[in-house]
């Protein structure tokens, strides 16, 4: 029997000058513990004309995880970090009660031809800590745990799994796993993960009870103890999820909170230029028209 509660197509989406598939959310899932968007960035080929410029916008209330595959990101941020993420590494930035940060192509790529592929993944920060000071870490690839067996590579990105720990400083029980597949074999972690569970197929296929999922499909747990599945040679697999946050969570354009008010404050905050500037990057990204008078998603009560 199989144990996929949901089945989810990655879903394109539109960030600037730049398509992404988006993962989370979707109208039957909102989040996954406490993940609440999660963005696949390509893989792209860029020209040597064509660079990810994403200019300065704000957040509240979550903290951003960014893991690439291939290619660079320079990040600045209204704390003062100016810092570039290359694959393997992980850029974690905690906004609380609010930050800016921009995302652009290193200078000496933007002239080349390169390649765009990663991860970009918020989570909400407990409703006790929605409102701490914003900071940033970056965490470099020889902090990330890593082990295999005679079947597949493992490495945890961030949180707890078994007897490895992340140096990723996360707020809540969670886990971001990355395994490939190195021969076909049955994969049976359930007894080791907690909270609610999800698996997104970046390449390769999986098998869970008879039915064969493939890459850009995102399957969500019925019960995150009970995962267990065949994952065949050269897949890759990332396996998220988590403690869930004992509220629901608003979510409007780049701002997550479980305040529907603090959403308000921070969408009139931005509007008015209040928030704190970016160092050398002047840009300012306005909220899309179309959502200046939108409700905030979510936000419903738990049963």
């Amino acid at each position: 029997m199989s144990n996929v509660g949901l089945i989810l197509e990655e879903k394109a989406a539109d960030i600037g000058n730049f398509l992404v598939g988006r993962l989370l959310p979707f109208r039957q899932k909102r989040h996954v513990g406490p993940f609440v968007f999660i963005d696949h960035m390509g893989p792209t080929k860029l020209k040597d004309y064509e660079n990810l410029d994403v200019g300065p916008h704000p957040h509240i209330g979550l903290s951003t995880l960014t893991y690439l595959f291939e290619g660079a990101v320079m990040h600045r941020d209204s704390l003062g970090t100016k810092l570039e993420i290359k694959p393997g590494a992980v850029n974690w930035m905690t906004a609380g009660k609010g930050v800016v940060h921009s995302e652009r192509t290193p200078d000496y790529l933007r002239v080349t031809e390169k390649t765009m592929h990663g991860l970009q993944i918020w989570v909400a920060l407990p409703k006790e800590l929605e409102d701490i000071e914003p900071s940033f870490v970056h965490v470099s690839e020889d902090k990330l745990p890593t082990w295999s067996d005679e079947n597949a590579q493992y490495r945890l990105i961030a949180g707890k799994f078994r007897e490895h720990e992340s140096a990723v400083p996360v707020y809540s029980p969670l886990y971001l796993i990355e395994i490939k597949a190195e021969n076909d074999f049955n994969l049976s972690i359930g007894k080791d993960l907690y909270g609610e569970s999800a698996l997104y197929v970046l390449e390769g296929e999986i098998v869970d009870g008879g039915e064969t999922y493939g890459t850009k499909q995102l399957l969500v747990a019925k019960d995150a103890k009970l995962c267990e599945f065949e994952m065949k040679a050269g897949t890759t697999v990332y396996i998220f999820g988590g403690d869930a946050l004992p509220e629901e969570r608003f979510i409007f354009w780049n701002f997550v909170s479980s305040s529907s008010e603090k959403i308000e404050k921070a969408k009139q905050d931005w509007i008015n230029h209040k928030f704190p500037k970016v160092p050398e990057d002047d840009d300012y990204v306005p909220i899309p028209p179309a959502q200046i008078n939108a409700r905030p998603s979510g936000g419903e009560k738990k049963d």
